[in-house]
């Protein structure tokens, strides 16, 4: 069987639980007193779904600030403004086992989803509710490989929107100059 390769990144603010949700989906496993990511971190995990196997590459990306739902939307719009291949959106409701801290509301989220095309999942690491669910969607809605048109190393850079326009930020949080 041949095996497809699926880019995965994961955006979000600090604290929302992106390693949390790598590691359990690559390792089946969860980790109280993960420490934050600082840069970013890579991990690999083999999926079939529907006859097709799937090699996610998956870049866990640090998080910012803490703001959460607040700021998928810079996330959402930055990505589009600056994507030049096709993509595939989920937006993870980490954290769903702690319910009665709940910030944002099911419908809420569920609207903001459908509103730019792109999948809506709960998820909880903690209790392994739904993660694998929310790689076989990711790989549910890729578009047929002959139907990609990906520039060899193309590249998409991200920043955020309230980021001064004579700096970029690198991989591990320093400022450099353009």
């Amino acid at each position: 069987m041949a095996v497809r390769e699926v880019k995965v990144c994961l955006l979000g603010e600090s604290g929302v639980g992106k390693s949390s949700i790598v590691l359990r989906f690559v390792n089946d496993s969860f980790k109280p007193a993960l420490e934050s990511t600082i840069g970013a971190s890579f991990m690999t995990k083999r999926l079939d779904v529907d006859g097709v196997s799937y090699q996610f590459q998956i870049w866990d990306t640090a998080g910012q600030e803490k703001a959460t739902f607040r700021t998928v939307k810079d996330w959402v719009r930055e990505l589009k403004r600056n994507c030049t291949t096709d993509l595939v959106l989920a937006i993870a409701g980490n954290k769903s086992d702690l319910n009665d801290l709940r910030e944002v509301r099911v419908r809420e989220a569920e609207e903001y989803a459908q509103s730019i095309g792109a999948h809506f999942i709960e998820t909880s690491a903690l209790s392994a509710i739904n993660v694998p669910q929310l790689f076989k969607a990711i790989a549910e809605e890729l578009p047929p490989e002959d139907s990609i048109s990906v520039r060899p190393g193309s590249t998409v850079h991200l920043r955020r929107h309230d980021e001064n326009k004579e700096t970029q930020t690198s991989c591990c949080g320093s400022k450099k100059s353009r």
